[in-house]
């Protein structure tokens, strides 16, 4: 059974750093991407940050030296480090993995980012 957990949100002020941690467990082959997406109320949910086991990055141009996305691919895990918060980058962060054609989805942590 494959699990999808997302760790390290939390309350920062504009202008502060958070690290979110995913890690995922029960899949037999190498995960091909680890992706980072939030969702904040009333809004889809869209892509912050990705990393493929090819060693590419993508990020959305919102976050484009802010964020940094790195990936364990040994631990199958996905971090994402967040720095200089504005208040737009609150919401739910969810971890999503891309695998052998499916995705799977964790269960989100919540980023809030107010004074």
């Amino acid at each position: 059974q494959v699990h999808v957990v997302e760790s390290g949100g939390g309350l920062v002020q504009p202008g502060g750093s958070l690290r979110l941690s995913c890690a995922a467990s029960g899949f037999a082959l190498r995960i091909h991407a680890m992706s980072w997406y939030r969702q904040a109320p009333g809004t889809q949910r869209e892509l912050v940050a990705s990393a493929t086991s090819g060693g590419s990055t993508n990020y959305a141009d919102s976050v484009k030296g802010r964020f940094t996305i790195s990936r364990d691919i040994a631990k199958n895990t996905v971090h994402l480090q967040m720095n200089s918060l504005k208040p737009e980058d609150a919401g739910v962060y969810y971890c999503n993995v891309y695998y052998m054609g499916s995705e799977y989805w964790g269960r989100g942590t919540q980023v809030t980012v107010s004074s």
